[in-house]
């Protein structure tokens, strides 16, 4: 029986969960908190899911998804996720993670740098260009219609074809963008970062611009709207969009 483990069970790693609890994956949760704080979400997914330990949750898994905060990347365990396929979700936002200057530079990517520290391990950059809120929405079986992509990146060709194929099952097609120097293609603000997902784009960007006016001004944050039901991407356009985007370095993005 194949077994997803998370490093994070925060909003990204639970809408994961749940697809894969309904494909028929087991999954092994757990957070910086330790699993007694998982007892809810063990509850809602059911008997596929338990609660334990991150380095336990490296172990269980076939497959890992880290979605944690960039700035703890370094507490990642580095010995139980050697050799693991590990589908990295983190973005970086120095108002939450604190400034980095290999990535304010572009000198490396977010997940070149996770990787770096993850040095047995074979890091695949996914799901951190979709709201989790479009995660649910958006998915759908094989074969159907209207399927939407999400680009994958990596260093191991064989660990991106083992994500795909996890990916597929959840409910989604992927793009291979190829190894985690390029995987800025898809990094905050580029042009497949979150807004083709929504099915009203402009206006979730105009929300995106006065979040990014009221957090300068230091006035009440309104954040955009996560009723949005979503909108299908499919492979080709998502190709078109990650090979025309130009990169945004921090200093380039509206809300850093």
């Amino acid at each position: 029986m194949a077994t997803l483990g998370f490093i994070g069970s925060g909003n990204i790693g639970m809408a994961v969960a749940r697809l894969a609890v309904a494909a028929g994956i087991d999954v092994v949760l757990s957070n910086s908190r330790g699993p007694e704080t998982l007892a809810e979400a063990v509850a809602e997914l059911g008997e596929r899911a338990r609660a334990a330990t991150p380095e336990e949750a490296a172990r269980a898994g076939d497959w890992v998804v880290v979605s944690v905060p960039l700035s703890a990347y370094r507490n990642l365990p580095v010995d139980a996720l050697a050799g693991k396929v590990v589908l990295d979700t983190s973005n970086y936002y120095p108002l939450r993670d604190g400034t980095i200057e290999v990535l304010d530079s572009g000198k490396t990517t977010t997940s070149e740098l996770v990787q770096e520290h993850l040095a047995g391990a074979k890091l695949v950059k996914a799901f951190n260009n979709i709201g989790d809120f479009h995660i649910p929405a958006l998915a759908r079986p094989v074969g159907a219609d209207d399927r939407t992509a999400l680009p994958i990146a990596g260093d191991d060709p064989q660990a991106r074809a083992s994500a795909a194929e996890l990916i597929s099952r959840l409910g989604f097609d992927t793009v291979d963008v190829g190894p985690l120097a390029d995987s800025w293609r898809f990094e905050p603000e580029t042009d497949p970062y979150a807004l083709p997902y929504f099915a009203d784009p402009d206006a979730a960007k105009a929300a995106f611009v006065q979040l990014a006016e009221a957090l300068r001004a230091g006035a009440p944050l309104e954040m955009p709207s996560r009723d949005d039901q979503g909108a299908p991407l499919s492979a080709a356009r998502l190709r078109v969009l990650l090979a025309d985007t130009p990169r945004k370095l921090t200093a380039d993005r509206v809300l850093a």
